[in-house]
């Protein structure tokens, strides 16, 4: 290499991944990791079917989204980002696990928020490269994407895999939907997902069992 001259790096979106693959750098671009064909999502006079997306994120990590898609294929709206997992496979096991009351919230999370909308892909991939910029619902009232107390029932391991699978204004939510915490909303923003899980299961865990 000459004198003065500089190796010109490659640049890539935020939404690619670059990977070594036999000597070949490779990209991984967000991807359609589980497609609903079967639920018919109703919001006013419009009807979508849902798909949850996945990319690759910062650090190494992934995150998900949920797309929609109108029935008359004129509209696709995008949810926040739904989750953040260490893995692909993680993130398609969350994927696996939405329910259609789960898919109902998030669909009008998709709408509440910053609306974007482009035409659908021909081919099953995601429309948009991310999900769409977080952002603070208007609602006054907090809704809960579940129930920590039936689930708790259930048993506490599988309590925590759920609320580990949630992003953290998520938890926010559940927090303050069944009054876990006299904290302000501002203080549990700035908590970390691990301690939002753990005051939660806490708290459910304080209001459930019986004294001996």
């Amino acid at each position: 290499m000459s004198a003065g001259a500089t190796v010109a790096r490659a640049k890539w979106p935020s939404f690619a991944e670059p990977v070594l693959q036999n000597g070949v750098l490779e990209f991984r671009m967000a991807e359609v990791l589980v497609e609903f064909k079967d639920v018919v999502l109703q919001h006013g006079s419009d009807e979508y079917v849902a798909r949850a997306c996945g990319a690759p994120a910062s650090h190494g990590l992934w995150q998900g989204w949920v797309e929609f898609i109108s029935r008359d294929g004129r509209q696709v709206v995008r949810s926040p980002r739904e989750t953040t997992q260490p893995n692909r496979e993680d993130t398609v096991y969350w994927a696996t696990g939405l329910t259609p009351v789960y898919l109902e919230g998030a669909l009008l999370r998709a709408l509440q928020g910053p609306l974007s909308s482009a035409p659908p892909a021909p081919a099953a991939a995601p429309v948009f490269d991310q999900p769409a910029p977080d952002f603070v619902p208007a609602a006054t009232r907090p809704e809960s994407v579940l129930n920590p107390f039936s689930v708790f029932q259930k048993g506490e391991s599988l309590l925590r895999s759920q609320l580990q699978a949630l992003s953290t204004w998520h938890l926010v939510n559940v927090i303050r939907a069944y009054s876990l915490s006299d904290a302000r909303s501002e203080t549990l923003n700035s908590m970390t997902q691990a301690a939002l899980v753990d005051l939660i299961v806490r708290g459910v865990r304080s209001r459930t069992e019986t004294p001996a």
